[in-house]
This record gives C-alpha cells, structure tokens and sequence, in this order.
C-alpha cells in the first residue's frame, strides 16, 4: 500500500553517500589484500633452477616450497574461525599480513632450503587466516553481490598469481638476486596492511561461536564441498609447482615458462570474473562448476599427451577451469546458509580441508616424476581428479542445500 513503511528507513543523501564511500573502502581492501595471496607460492616456480643451482634444491623439497604452506593454509583455515572469535576480524587481519610480510622479507636470508621452507611455512599460516575471513566479510558487506565481488576477490588473487610468476625473472634479469626478487613482494603486503589498518572495523555481534564450526563439521555436505575445493586446487598447487619445470624441460626458456604461469594466472582471473558473474543469474552454480571440471580435465589432457601441440592453449584451457571452479566452489558454500557468519565458517572449513588435500598434489607429482622420470603420470593424475569433481558436483543440488546443513524448512 501507498505510504506504508517497510520496517527499514529510507538512507537520505549524506547517508547513501557515506554507505557507498565505506563499501568502496571494502572493495578496495578486498583488492589490495587478495592480491598477496598467490605470489610467495607462485614466485619460486619459474626460477627454480636458479634456486637449485645455488643451494642445492632437488624436486621433493621444491615441493614443499608449496606443499608445506598450502597444508598450513588448510589446518590454518580450522583453526581460524576459532581465533577470529577470540581476536575479532580486523586484529586477526592485520595480524595475518603481519605474517605474510615478515614470510616474505625473510627470503632476503634464506641461505639454505630448510630456511627457504620456513619462510613458505610463515607466509602459509598468514594467507591461511585471511582466505578463512574474507568470504565472510565480503557476503556481510556486500550481501546483494556476493558472486560479482568473489569474482573480483578470485580474480585478484589469481592475477597475483600471475604477477609473482612473472616478477621474479624480470628482476633477476635486472641485477636483483633471487632472495631480493622473492622478498621484494612484501611491498604489496604492506600497502593492504596499511590499508586495512585504515579500512577495517569490527563486526559488532558478528563474531563467531565456535560451536558452530564443530556443528557444521559434522554435517555430510561440508565434507562433499571440501573433497571437490581439494581435488582442484591439488591440480592448481601442482601446476604452480611444476609447470614451469615441466616447459624448461621441453626447452622453454626460464622467461618463456614463467609466461606460461603468468598467462595460466591470467586465465584464472579473466574466467574468476566470467564465470563467477555468470552464475549470477542462476541459482544452481552445478553446470557452472562442471563447466569448469570439463576444462580442467581438456587442459591436463593436453599437458599430458600434446605438450608441444599449444602451450599456451594447454595453460589456458586449465587456468580458465581453476579459475572458474575456485569462484563458483565459494559462492556456492555461500549459498548454503543465510548467515554471512554461518556461511563464512563453512567456507573456512570447505579451504581448510580442501587445502589439506591440495597440499598433496605437488608431492604426488614429484614422486611420480622420480619413479616415471617425466610428468605424464602427474599431468593424467589430475586428469581423473577433475573427472571425479565433475561427478561430485553433481550432487550440489540448490534445492538440497537447507537440508543438507539441516535447516528446518519455514512452514
């Protein structure tokens, strides 16, 4: 009717001025935090050789280099929920970049691999915190355009990706050392904690009850969205880990096989935001999702059989399917519940064990690379992951979703 209230009074102009500055402030942060997240993990990758040359790298400890901060990215990702409760989200925050710089800058004195991996390890325990908080934050700030802005928040992190892997052998062929190329990306990290020392606020009431976690924990369908988050994102830690190694033995230059990453990272954010905003428009993010496993799966066979064929099509073709799926696999656990605290604990939990799994992507190809001597096996192994994500995600119904996390239906 004419004139009746609708419960919530209209913002006047001061009002809907402010409220969009603080939301730009948000979308900034989001910008400026998502991308450090890739970089300390795509960096080393393209200068391996480098790296072994100087202190006497082999595969299974170049593995680490993204086996060790991934596991920790994923036990950090239980943990988290549990100290954001404790901390609050902004002091957890800028607690995190305080350890992903400090990660960072200590590659200036890494003068052996045990070092090199424990800087990996400081860095891992950093983005492990800010990857369990920020879908959280981002479904509270932004509840209406939470697939658009994951897509940004995606992209961002994989365009970073992209420019660890192509930054490193820039300033090696520049004169910087590769401990000065790798720590040289603090730089970002210090500019998002400045920022998010300025941006963020507490969540009055909005911190998390940790029973809540251990309920969600027992719930089928988190265990369903953290087998899928794992089984891809293996095929990410591996490809970050061993794509350039694997083009440099088929005689690609360091440069060249750091294009490659950089064009894979690319791809990532290009279809983090298409991909993303197309699911959008409908509700049931399943095709979407097996739309990206079926690109996957094309990419690894290709890497496996052809590899001379296209690298860049090869590359492409996965980083569109990880790109894609990483988005779509978060907005969907976002579905899942209507509580931007409840929905964020179930993405901390899908990362936290799906990171555990992917942890293990880069040490099964480096052992399959040791015993085959060559990466065919490793490429066909994430071949059948992606295979069995697609079959998962079937079961992803949006209709199943209240029930699945056991929500009574409203009578």
């Amino acid at each position: 009717m004419k004139g009746a209230t609708t419960g919530t009074a209209p913002l006047d102009g001061p009002q809907r001025l402010d409220r969009l500055e603080q939301r730009g402030a948000i979308l900034a942060l989001v910008v400026l935090v998502a991308i450090n997240l890739r970089p300390f993990l795509t960096s080393p990758g393209p200068i391996f050789e480098t790296i072994q040359a100087d202190i006497g790298l082999g595969h299974s400890s170049a593995a680490l280099l993204t086996l060790i901060p991934t596991l920790l990215m994923g036990v950090g990702a239980f943990l988290s929920p549990t100290i954001q409760a404790r901390t609050g989200t902004r002091t957890g925050i800028l607690g995190a970049l305080c350890l992903l710089m400090l990660g960072l800058l200590l590659r200036l004195v890494a003068i052996d691999g045990t070092l090199l991996i424990a800087t990996a390890l400081v860095c891992g325990l950093g983005v492990a915190f800010i990857q369990s908080a920020f879908p959280g934050i981002i479904k509270d700030s932004f509840p209406t355009r939470v697939p658009l802005i994951m897509g940004v928040y995606s992209a961002v992190i994989m365009g970073g990706g992209a420019l660890g892997a192509q930054a490193t052998p820039f300033l090696i062929a520049h004169g910087l050392g590769w401990r000065a190329a790798l720590a040289w990306l603090a730089l970002p990290a210090l500019l998002a904690l400045l920022w998010a020392g300025k941006t963020l606020r507490e969540r009055g009431g909005q911190e998390l009850d940790g029973s809540i976690t251990r309920r969600l924990a027992t719930r089928p369908r988190t265990w369903l969205l953290i087998t899928t988050f794992g089984l891809v994102n293996a095929g990410y830690s591996s490809a970050v880990t061993w794509l350039a190694p694997f083009y440099q033995q088929h005689g690609e230059s360091v440069s060249s096989s750091a294009g490659l990453v950089a064009i894979m990272a690319a791809c990532q954010a290009v279809s983090a935001v298409s991909i993303g905003g197309l699911s959008s428009w409908c509700r049931d993010r399943r095709w979407m999702l097996c739309l990206t496993a079926a690109l996957q799966a094309t990419g690894y066979l290709g890497l496996a059989l052809l590899p001379e064929l296209s690298p860049v099509m090869w590359v492409a073709i996965c980083g569109a399917g990880l790109g894609g799926s990483f988005t779509v696999a978060l907005v969907t656990a976002l579905d899942h519940l209507p509580s931007p605290m409840e929905a964020g604990a179930l993405t901390a939990l899908m990362q936290g064990g799906g990171f555990i799994i992917a942890a293990m992507g880069p040490l099964a190809m480096a052992t399959l690379l040791d015993v085959s001597g060559g990466y065919q096996a490793g490429w066909l192994m994430h071949l059948g992951l992606a295979l069995a994500s697609l079959v998962l995600y079937l079961r992803l119904s949006p209709r199943s979703y209240r029930r699945a996390m056991g929500i009574a239906d409203t009578p």
